[in-house]
């Protein structure tokens, strides 16, 4: 299905506002993907799991995510999302405008947490060879010592989630990189 497919579709969903989720596990394609959707779309804003997410708070950044993001963006609202790795305190942070389609992009992006939020969700698949690689060259030699730990945290979150079951639409990432 082509990006211009993919947009008409999600733009005969009801709704002012659709989120659209772009989830997959790291290295897989999702920031390369969520860009030529986010062209397609006109512009669409696109909100990072990583504007929240921090080596500082790699766990339980979520909630301010859904809380700044999310749910004021689904309402049709203005929503926030962190400067550079900063917390959204005090009406600070980036503005987040609403607009036909917004797009949440990252790990996790698919989460339980939020799913009643989303209008469709996109699963990026890519071979786990392919991603270690796209890894250390997007994040350097460092990255691969901490991959094994990471991939059990993905482990762990994606049994949970069921996000690539719940995906309203699976593409294969091969061709894109992140």
């Amino acid at each position: 299905m082509t990006s211009i497919a993919i947009v008409e579709k999600i733009m005969e969903l009801s709704g002012p506002v659709r989120l659209v989720a772009i989830d997959g596990r790291g290295g897989a394609g999702k920031t390369t993907f969520a860009a030529a959707l986010s062209a397609v779309a006109g512009n669409a804003p696109v909100v990072h799991t990583d504007d929240f997410a921090s080596d500082d708070n790699p766990i339980s950044w979520w909630p301010l995510m859904l809380r700044e993001a999310i749910e004021p963006l689904s309402r049709g609202e203005v929503g926030r999302r962190a400067p550079a790795g900063r917390l959204p305190r005090d009406g600070g942070g980036d503005v987040l405008e609403p607009a036909p389609i917004v797009i949440v992009e990252g790990v996790s992006a698919g989460r339980l947490e939020w799913a009643q939020h989303l209008s469709f969700l996109i699963w990026i698949e890519t071979p786990t060879s392919e991603r270690q690689l796209r890894v250390i060259d997007r994040d350097g030699e460092a990255a691969w010592s901490e991959w094994d730990a990471y991939e059990l945290s993905e482990d762990e979150h994606f049994e949970v989630n069921e996000t690539k079951k719940r995906a309203d639409l699976v593409i294969d990432g091969r061709s894109a990189s992140d």
